[in-house]
């Protein structure tokens, strides 16, 4: 029998990846629920967005950053449970951007080894994308 979810939400990430092989984090800001913890950067999705341009919108807006659409690999997803709300979290893998990550929402940044993610304590549904990209030395 199917179960139904009665609040989806759609939200989309990135592991961007320098040339040292390090994954940018964005620490939740205070003020936003789960705040202090570690995320990929990323945001929600607009209405008819897909997740590849919800996710160049979002890297411009929170990071001040310029990505082209092209330059996203799928990685894998997040598929989890909140009590309020079920997330789907699509996350892509990125090399190649314009300018400096910027944290223009108040969040924090730090370039991260996968190696020393368990370091940056995550929100639950980040935590299986960590391990996606330790397995698969996508850093």
């Amino acid at each position: 029998m199917p179960t139904t979810v009665p609040n989806l939400l759609l939200v989309v990430a990135v592991a961007l990846i320098d040339a040292q092989g390090r994954v940018l984090l964005a620490q939740r800001p205070p003020g936003k629920s789960m705040a202090g913890l570690w995320e990929f950067p990323g945001g929600k999705l607009h209405p008819g967005e897909t997740p590849e341009a919800g996710l160049v919108r979002e890297l411009k807006e929170e990071l001040g950053l310029t990505v082209c659409a092209t330059d996203l690999e799928p990685l894998t997803f997040a598929s989890h449970a909140y009590p309020d709300f079920h997330l789907l979290m699509p996350l892509f893998s990125c090399r190649r951007w314009e300018g400096e990550p910027t944290p223009l929402e108040g969040q924090g940044l730090a370039w991260v080894f996968p190696a020393e993610f368990s370091a940056y304590p995550m929100p639950p549904a980040d935590e299986p994308l960590a391990r996606v990209i330790q397995a698969s030395r996508a850093g």
